[in-house]
């Protein structure tokens, strides 16, 4: 019957754990090897807001920059401003890669601390229960008899009280570090995925300063560092990209579709989030056939078949709602093609697809399922583009197919190059699925 009350405490001590916050505090306990990583991780914080202040720095030069006259030197300040924030970012990056680095190991001696309380906790609890066990067949006349004065009876049997305290409180302690410990565990998961994803965000941004450096060079080549050249190359460019877009818009001005608004969500509804940390909105969409019967909708403005964002190149591109990349494409690949340069085209389970066009980096592949906030490319100045930016379109995904340009036009300079087509019914302008605009002063 002693050790069946003895079970019945232990039991009643795991299924009536007060509801606490337990913190686990090492600012007594706490291990050297740990203090010494902390002061680590937080110097590299302090690092870290000095790189973020350097990086605002080059972006606001490099929006100065931007709305300068386009011309030759203006083009190559801009490419040197690029690289050094480029590496800057890339300095960054590595910050936070040494940082994630520390935490783990942090974490990991501090999993191992608790581990080890767990046991101490567990084997305090199993000398109780063998010390009760022992003493569990004493009656009451036998702890009177042992006992000459009542005096020492009260002693036995406050004694006797203060173990199964101590049972109780060791239960408790036992289930405080097994919650601390499981904390520690999820936290190390997620720290580990952080540095992976960390990992890739090194490896593409270097690429995105590789990509630089060959524009650098290739924009020398090409202009022999003279205005006239440039400008000559400017004016054939916009050649090539009008006769490409006249000749794609031809073909979608042909094609058929009719819209079922319930394969959809209802126009308003905020269903995506920013692609961009940062919004700078530098042209809005316009040119479907509801812009074109009410073109004063749109203020007159040409036909833009999505929302252009202005972004530095390199910035990090983040997937504004889960969903699985239908297909990427680089239009450069092929001679003469002044298109969308790089681009992904994702599709999403409420019926919409997405296009990331002019991008510098792309970082996904066909079939690949990306989640809400993921990193899928970066942007850049690929294609036709007066300017490193992202181009946002947002397609009825129904309505939207990827095609080779030769089976649009045969005389289209971009030949085999790939690129999303859609009839002009099957464009949404972005701004209707996104939050409202962020005001700027």
């Amino acid at each position: 019957m002693r050790v069946q009350r003895l079970i019945t405490v232990f039991l009643c001590g795991l299924v009536t754990l007060p509801t606490v916050t337990f913190t686990w505090s090492y600012a007594s306990a706490q291990s050297p090897d740990i203090a010494s990583l902390q002061r680590d991780i937080t110097e590299r914080g302090s690092r870290l807001s000095e790189i973020e202040r350097e990086i605002e720095k080059y972006n606001q030069e490099l929006r100065v920059v931007g709305a300068e006259r386009q011309t030759l030197q203006r083009a190559l300040d801009q490419l040197t401003l690029e690289r050094r924030r480029i590496q800057a970012e890339l300095s960054r990056t590595q910050n936070l890669i040494g940082s994630t680095d520390l935490e783990i190991n942090k974490l990991a001696l501090e999993i191992k601390e608790a581990e080890q309380s767990i046991e101490i906790n567990a084997a305090a609890i199993a000398q109780i229960i063998r010390s009760e066990y022992k003493s569990g067949d004493d009656t009451m006349v036998e702890i009177l008899l042992q006992n000459k004065r009542f005096s020492d009876l009260w002693d036995t049997l406050e004694a006797k009280e203060r173990i199964r305290n101590s049972l109780t409180e060791k239960v408790i302690s036992l289930g405080e570090f097994r919650r601390t410990l499981e904390t520690k565990q999820n936290e190390t998961r997620a720290k580990r995925e952080d540095l992976v994803s960390l990992s890739n965000q090194y490896s593409d941004q270097n690429l995105v300063l590789t990509n630089n450096q060959k524009e650098r060079n290739n924009l020398l080549q090409v202009t022999k560092n003279e205005e006239r050249r440039y400008q000559q190359m400017l004016a054939e460019r916009r050649e090539a990209r009008d006769q490409v877009l006249q000749e794609l818009r031809d073909y979608e001005n042909r094609l058929q579709f009719i819209l079922d608004p319930k394969t959809i969500p209802p126009l308003g509804t905020q269903v995506f989030a920013w692609p961009l940390r940062n919004i700078i909105i530098t042209q809005y969409f316009g040119g479907t056939e509801f812009a074109r019967r009410n073109p004063s909708v749109y203020a007159g403005r040409p036909f833009h078949p999505g929302v252009d964002f202005g972004a530095p190149r390199g910035t990090p591109i983040l997937a504004p709602l889960a969903g699985t990349v239908r297909d990427t494409g680089n239009t450069d690949l092929v001679p003469g093609c002044f298109s969308w340069g790089k681009w992904i085209l994702v599709d999403h389970a409420n019926g919409l697809s997405t296009l990331y066009a002019h991008l510098d980096v792309i970082s996904v592949k066909p079939g690949q399922r990306v989640a809400t906030g993921e990193i899928i490319g970066y942007t850049g100045n690929t294609g036709f583009s007066t300017g490193p930016h992202l181009h946002f379109t947002v397609y009825v995904r129904s309505g939207v197919t990827v095609r080779q340009f030769n089976e649009i036009r045969t005389v289209t300079s971009c030949g085999p190059a790939k690129t999303p087509v859609a009839a002009t019914t099957a464009y949404i302008d972005p701004l209707m699925y996104l939050p409202p605009p962020p005001r700027r002063n």
